[in-house]
């Protein structure tokens, strides 16, 4: 992707959940191409949330922030106000809940339709682009082997997201559907993006759930899950974002997978980059391994991305968990 420093031009776009692990990188990465930034926070004033926000090139002159609550009709009405692009990537994100619906699919799916019915009251709006997940994708109970390519035609089933208790997959999954749904009623355009795995360095001092699940392996976790998984770095999921913004063509939604690896052969590659990191004492759970699967890049790459490969992630990961002392080794 060009970086292009006046792309922006100092247009003004929302960013919602701004002090999120993608988001951070998101406002960062706008600022730099000259975007003026409106960021919504839940707490303008908690120093966690927006101190990092604050210190980014451009943030003095052309980032302000917003208070806003996903379950808070209006809330978003004043950040959103002559935005031409909304980009909505506030969601809880995290695998267990003890109240699935309270916390994770109601902020989700009424966050998603408060934002939504915010913009349509914008005339300057050009686009809103959602940022979504793979489980939105992949939550349907097809069968997955190597010779199996997802790509953006593969919905995850909400019927099944229950049965399995998938609650995050569920969540994206329902507020992914609500938000088709009024935009189609309210003419707006919107464009969907949808990453697995996330990696990369940190911008927000402190850990996310995917940052988390890979400290857990890398610090010594009794065993790998069994699982294979995509994987992609979070500076290519802020640029796909702005990407999607700034081509006319882009439409629909769109699978973010540089590639898919088992946990097992990412804690491998680890060991390999940083010897001294203590490895699970045995690699999975049961055997055989969950089988591979592919994730189709064809649509991606009309997003102009050059996919960053998967050892720089682990790399920037690690050395980013090392430089916030969460790993110490």
């Amino acid at each position: 992707m060009s970086s292009n420093v006046n792309a922006g031009n100092g247009k003004v776009v929302c960013v919602t959940g701004a002090s999120g692990y993608i988001a951070s990188w998101l406002v960062k990465l706008l600022l730099l191409r000259g975007y003026s930034v409106n960021a919504t926070v839940r707490d303008v004033n908690d120093s966690k949330k927006v101190d990092h926000l604050l210190k980014f090139d451009g943030a003095k002159e052309r980032l302000k922030l917003f208070k806003a609550d996903l379950l808070e009709e209006g809330c978003f009405d004043l950040a959103v106000e002559g935005c031409e692009g909304v980009f909505h990537t506030a969601s809880p994100s995290f695998l267990d809940a003890n109240d699935p619906q309270t916390e994770l699919i109601d902020p989700a799916v009424k966050g998603t339709l408060n934002l939504l019915k915010s913009c349509a009251k914008l005339p300057s709006l050009k686009r809103v682009v959602l940022t979504s997940s793979m489980a939105a994708v992949l939550s349907n109970g097809q069968p997955r082997s190597p010779e199996v390519i997802v790509d953006e035609t593969w919905f995850s089933k909400p019927d099944f997201c229950r049965e399995v208790k998938l609650w995050y997959a569920l969540s994206k999954t329902l507020a992914e559907e609500v938000a088709w749904k009024f935009v189609k009623e309210n003419n707006i355009d919107m464009v969907v993006i949808h990453p697995l795995y996330v990696l990369g360095p940190l911008l927000q001092p402190s850990l996310n759930d995917s940052s988390a699940t890979v400290l857990r392996l890398l610090t010594g976790a009794q065993t790998s899950p069994n699982v294979a998984a995509g994987w992609i770095n979070v500076k290519d999921v802020a640029n796909a974002h702005i990407q999607a913004f700034e081509i006319s063509s882009a439409s629909g939604r769109y699978c973010l997978v540089e590639t898919v690896t088992h946990f097992s052969d990412f804690v491998k590659i680890s060991h390999e980059l940083c010897p001294t990191l203590p490895l699970p004492e045995k690699f999975v759970m049961d055997e055989p391994l969950t089988p591979k699967f592919q994730v189709s890049k064809e649509k991606a790459k009309t997003l102009v991305i050059e996919f960053i490969p998967l050892q720089v992630s682990i790399k920037e990961i690690v050395e980013s968990l090392k430089e916030k002392k969460f790993l110490n080794f």
